[in-house]
């Protein structure tokens, strides 16, 4: 188990490594596993990266996130520029499908609705507007709802976690229950947690991924 002290470093170097961060933008505490990030950067993705960041890390088992982001008044839009910026990215990704999502903008706060197929594209409606100017941060409320009527294939995903050299899947149990998964056991980070649900999201007609995996530690 490593110490809070050891945590702390280790998410701060991982931070460090990032190529968008600098390491004096990111405050990082760490107490039993769980990780707080504070500070203020200047766009939403360096955000992400450094929740990216410490999720790779092992040993963090949550992440508190408390980091601002605020742009410079040269950089400063208005909501309606916001918006037709976020609907003309996802306009023009083939990913998303634009025609079945509604978009909301408050103070720079983009939220996200709306139904698609695949959780791919409910992942890239979010990640193509992550670096638009004046984006504070992205509410993707979008539901996957699957029109394919065959069956989720739990075969499928155990075979899929296996396969991934990202996760450690010997003590992971899937099971499925008409278009849901539950994941259940152990793995040994936060990165590996996310890793495992999106794995199973990628199997035909799942519409929900109950995520119970447990982070241990050696």
């Amino acid at each position: 188990m490593k110490s809070n002290e050891d945590l702390q470093s280790d998410v701060q170097d991982a931070i460090k490594w990032q190529p968008l961060l600098k390491a004096a933008e990111i405050g990082v505490t760490a107490k039993n596993g769980i990780v707080t990030l504070s500070g203020t950067v200047n766009s939403f993705t360096k955000k992400l990266e450094a929740e990216n960041a410490a999720k790779s890390v092992v040993g963090v088992k949550a992440i508190i996130e408390d980091i601002d982001v605020k742009f410079p008044n040269s950089m400063v839009k208005n909501d309606e520029e916001i918006g037709t910026e976020v609907l003309s990215a996802m306009k023009w990704n083939w990913s998303v499908p634009n025609e079945n999502i509604q978009v909301k903008v408050e103070d720079g706060w983009v939220t996200l609705e709306g139904n698609v197929e695949w959780n791919y594209q409910r992942e890239a409606a979010r990640n193509c507007i992550a670096n638009l100017i004046g984006v504070k941060g992205v509410s993707n409320n979008i539901k996957v709802k699957s029109t394919t009527t065959d069956q989720v294939e739990q075969t499928a995903i155990e075979n899929a976690l296996s396969r991934s050299w990202l996760v450690d899947d010997r003590n992971i149990q899937v099971k499925v229950k008409g278009n849901k998964v539950t994941l259940r056991g152990a793995v040994e980070s936060l990165y590996q947690k996310e890793e495992a649900a999106r794995l199973a999201w990628n199997a035909p007609g799942v519409t929900e991924v109950d995520n119970e995996l447990a982070i241990i530690q050696e």
